[in-house]
């Protein structure tokens, strides 16, 4: 069973957090200085904050699914390699 995890290094992870934060800033911005009702800045602000947050969601739940197939993988490979233990040594 080999695993072959890597981790982010740190630049990628900071060039992740610095685009979120940019581009949360400029789309905020740009609400801020659209030409329309306060009422109006206010409907496509919290739209906006909802979609951040079904995407963190969506993201969590895609990669939470992948990370359980992936031990039940684990699972079915630790027991098929048992099985195979056993029948090596009977023979």
């Amino acid at each position: 069973m080999n695993q072959n995890v890597q981790a982010h290094t740190s630049a990628w992870v900071t060039f992740t957090y610095a685009s979120f934060a940019a581009s949360a800033f400029l789309v905020a911005l740009g609400v801020f200085f659209l030409p329309i009702d306060l009422w109006m800045k206010g409907y496509l602000a919290m739209g906006i904050v909802m979609l951040v947050q079904t995407c963190v969601t969506l993201t969590k739940t895609l990669r939470d699914n992948h990370e359980s197939s992936r031990f039940v993988n684990r699972i079915e490979d630790a027991k098929a390699e048992r099985l195979l233990m056993e029948v090596s040594k009977a023979a």
